[in-house]
């Protein structure tokens, strides 16, 4: 029987992991917080399937003498140092292709929530009650003549267009790597990162983060928005410069944001996005957290879960892979 470790996050027993993976593999969950907890844990495994809350560096990858597979129970993979792993021989695999609605829905929730003011006009109220009327949400403009630019056109970015424009926004798009043709597909228009940035009411982030996409949102792309307008943020923290953003906020000049994701998660008690929300007791900003939980539901849980096993399950056979992400390193081997 193989031994399959799961990293962290998920606590005992693995009862999907366990059921996906019956007859083939023993399942075991570490629950680690940290890579140096992994150390004297993880070298027998023949595979790990990551969460969210350890990193792999390759001084922890170099110790695995077995593995076959880390497959990271998610979509981002940024925190497991790929050419380490290809170094190993090891393939390491994502699962891309779930969550797509829960994610969508969460960036058009954080969106309609920034746009209709729902957080600023309850923390106003409840101080006092006062203004009982439009007031305390204004300015709100309309969705149908507003414009939304999606940052990221793959399985998200296109799920939370088609969203925008089944509220009647006109969407543009801004994607380098995207298939010709499937903007077509999805009825919207193709555009620069700068224009879509100054030509948009909103502006939600759909993309990995990689040396490419790290701190994209800076101070002069947030200079680069319109004053009214909003940024939506389910993809990762650290596309964003919290710092900046924070400031914009403070200033006024942009018109909100919507986060799922932050840089360092749990964050600090010194972020400024956190102390700048802690501070709306006082003077509400239109600023909505929520703690990475877009990608949520009991459904989608599941299905990640079941998928990250499944591949498990295929590398331990030595079945193709469907999801493997580091294969450039792999074949430099």
């Amino acid at each position: 029987m193989f031994q399959v470790l799961v990293t962290d996050y998920l606590p005992p027993p693995p009862t999907i992991e366990a059921r996906q993976l019956a007859g083939l593999a023993e399942v075991e969950c570490l629950l680690c917080q940290s890579a140096d907890e992994l150390v004297g844990k993880v070298e027998a495994a023949d595979a790990l399937i990551v969460f969210h809350e350890v990193t792999l560096p390759g001084r922890i990858i170099d110790r695995l003498t077995r593995c076959r597979a880390i497959v990271r129970c998610g979509t981002g993979y940024d925190q497991i140092d790929l050419p380490a792993a290809g170094r190993r021989g090891i393939p390491v695999c994502n699962v891309p292709d779930y969550g797509v609605d829960e994610v969508a829905d969460h960036a058009i929730a954080l969106a309609l929530a920034c746009n209709r003011k729902l957080l600023v006009a309850e923390r106003r109220l409840h101080r006092s009650l006062s203004p009982w009327n439009y007031h305390a949400a204004e300015p709100v403009f309309r969705l149908s003549e507003a414009t939304m630019g999606i940052i990221g056109l793959g399985r998200i970015g296109t799920a939370t267009a088609l969203r925008a424009k089944g509220l009647r926004m006109r969407v543009l798009a801004c994607d380098p790597y995207l298939r010709p043709g499937l903007d077509k597909a999805v009825g919207v228009t193709m555009v620069g990162l700068d224009q879509l940035l100054a030509e948009s009411d909103i502006v939600s982030l759909h993309v990995p983060l990689t040396q490419e996409t790290r701190r994209m949102i800076d101070r002069a792309a947030l200079g680069k928005m319109r004053s009214h307008a909003i940024l939506v943020n389910t993809a990762r923290g650290a596309v964003v410069d919290d710092g900046a953003l924070a400031t914009v906020l403070r200033e006024g000049r942009i018109g909100g944001a919507g986060l799922d994701v932050l840089p360092v998660e749990p964050p600090l008690e010194t972020d400024p996005l956190i102390v700048l929300w802690r501070e709306q007791a006082e003077r509400p900003v239109n600023l909505v957290l929520t703690p990475h939980v877009g990608f949520y539901s009991e459904s989608g849980l599941v299905e990640m879960r079941v998928k990250a096993a499944d591949e498990v399950a295929r590398a331990l056979s030595g079945q193709p892979l469907r999801h493997c992400v580091n294969s450039e390193y792999l074949l430099k081997q």
